[in-house]
């Protein structure tokens, strides 16, 4: 009993430490990756490190202001679809994408602007 109850607890405290073995390379590029996935994880990364503000207590210049990297993010990976996709309905909505969320963030810099801010 002593042993199983003493091969329990080592598996329980092992776990984390394999757990966090196998996410050591998590968000790391490996050489296999295609051109595609390192578009979007670029992508994605700059759109973290956009969105990631300083809050002011303003709800509405907050939301605006993590908008723009948001929308912006939208636009990057819509263009990595341009490059490397060949579905020709994703391709459409990607391009409808980039419009959009191009228009959307010329408002959100205007209503900024307007604003102060």
């Amino acid at each position: 009993m002593k042993t199983a109850s003493l091969a329990l607890a080592f598996a329980l405290f092992a776990l984390p430490a394999h757990a966090q073995d196998a996410h050591a390379g998590h968000g790391a590029t490996a050489a296999s990756e295609s051109a595609a996935t390192i578009g979007y994880r670029d992508a994605n990364a700059r759109m973290h490190e956009g969105m990631d503000i300083e809050f002011s207590g303003d709800a509405d210049a907050d939301f605006i202001r993590s908008m723009i990297p948001h929308h912006q993010g939208a636009i990057d990976m819509a263009r990595v679809v341009l490059e490397h996709g060949s579905d020709p309905e994703v391709r459409k909505l990607a391009e409808e994408v980039i419009t959009a969320q191009e228009g959307e963030i010329v408002w959100m810099q205007e209503w900024l602007k307007a604003k102060g801010l």
